[in-house]
C-alpha cells in the first residue's frame, strides 16, 4: 500500500484535526494512522497523519501544493513524504565499529528503511567491511589544517548522491557549521549519557573508577552547538562493583548500537517532529 505521510505543527486552536482530516476525506482518502499532540507550555499543536493513496484524487506530485491552501489559514509548518520513497544514508565512523557494523547488519536485513550509499571515515579501518556489503567507502583523513577543505570535498561527495540522512556512527570529529546548516535536523549522531559529569577521552574509564550505577547513551540531531542538538531517544542500563572496565565498554558499546537503530529506524518511517530544540516521536 503506497501511503502518504504528513508532518504538521501550528498554533493551537479549535478545529485543526477537522481541517486535516476533512482535507484528506473529501479527497476521498483513507486514514491509516493519526497521532497528535498538543504543547502546552507553548501552546502547539503537533500531529502525524498517514493515509493510503490508492483511491486518493490528488495526485502526489500536486498534494503539497493543494494541502499549502489549508496550512496558510492556520499558519501550519508541515513536510509530506511517502512511504514508497527509499531514503539514501550515509555512515561516517572513525575507529570505533560496533554502530557501524549494528547499522549495515540492520539495513542489509530490511530492518532499517533505506539504502546506504556511502561510508565515510577519517580512518582506513572499515573499508574492508564497507566492500563485503558493496558500499562505496570514503577516507578523508582530519587535521585542524585541512579540516574544512576535506569537508566540502565530502560535501560534494554528498550532494553528488543526493543523500537524505547522515548518521555518526562514533564519528570523532565535530562538524563545522557550514556543514551542519546543510543537514538540518539531518544527521543523527549518538553517544555515551555520562556527559556533562564525563566528558572527552576514555569516559568509561573515569565513569568506573568513580563507581557509577548507570551508564546510558543518547541519540540526538546534530547541531552547531556540540552535543545539544534535539534528542531523539535515550536509554540505560545498570552497572556495579561486579563489573570490570571491559564491562563497562561492552555494555555501553551494545546500548549505544540499540539506541542510535531506534532513533535512525524512527527517522526513516517519518516518526519524529522537531520544533523548540526538542523532538516529538509519534507511534
Amino acid at each position: 500500500m503506497n501511503r502518504a505521510v504528513l508532518l504538521i505543527s501550528a498554533p493551537d486552536k479549535i478545529g485543526l484535526v477537522h481541517e486535516i482530516t476533512g482535507f484528506i476525506a473529501k479527497n476521498n482518502g483513507n486514514i491509516i494512522n493519526l497521532d497528535q499532540h498538543i504543547d502546552k507550555d507553548t501552546k502547539t499543536f503537533l500531529m502525524r497523519v498517514e493515509w493510503d493513496l490508492s483511491t486518493f484524487k490528488i495526485p502526489r506530485e500536486k498534494i503539497k501544493e493543494e494541502f499549502e491552501k489549508v496550512a496558510k489559514k492556520h499558519n501550519m509548518n508541515f513536510e509530506i513524504k511517502f512511504s514508497d520513497y527509499i531514503p539514501k544514508v550515509a555512515i561516517f565512523v572513525s575507529k570505533f565499529g560496533h554502530c557501524l557494523h549494528d547499522l549495515l547488519y540492520r539495513f542489509s536485513s530490511g530492518d532499517l528503511p533505506g539504502k546506504v550509499v556511502a561510508v565515510f571515515s577519517n580512518h582506513k579501518d572499515f573499508e574492508n567491511l564497507a566492500k563485503f556489503y558493496g558500499i562505496p567507502y570514503f577516507y578523508f583523513p582530519i587535521t585542524k589544517e585541512n579540516k574544512l577543505e576535506q569537508e566540502e570535498k565530502e560535501l560534494e561527495i554528498l550532494k553528488a548522491l543526493d543523500v537524505d540522512l547522515i548518521i555518526l556512527a562514533r564519528y570523532m570529529q565535530i562538524l563545522s557549521k557550514n556543514f551542519v546548516e546543510k543537514y538540518e535536523n539531518k544527521i543523527i549522531n549518538i553517544h555515551h549519557s555520562f556527559l556533562p559529569a564525563f566528558p572527552g577521552a576514555k569516559p568509561y574509564h573515569r565513569a568506573y573508577k568513580r563507581g557509577v550505577k548507570i551508564i546510558g547513551a543518547t541519540s540526538h540531531y546534530v547541531t552547531e552547538e556540540l552535543d545539544a542538538g534535539p534528542i531523539i531517544e535515550q536509554d540505560v542500563i545498570r552497572v556495579s562493583h561486579k563489573d570490570t572496565i571491559e564491562d563497562f565498554i561492552k555494555k555501553g558499546q551494545d546500548l549505544e548500537k540499540l539506541v542510535l537503530a531506534r532513533a535512525v529506524k524512527w527517522h526513516l518511517e517519518n516518526k519524529i517532529l522537531v520544533y523548540n530544540n526538542k523532538t516529538v516521536i509519534f507511534e
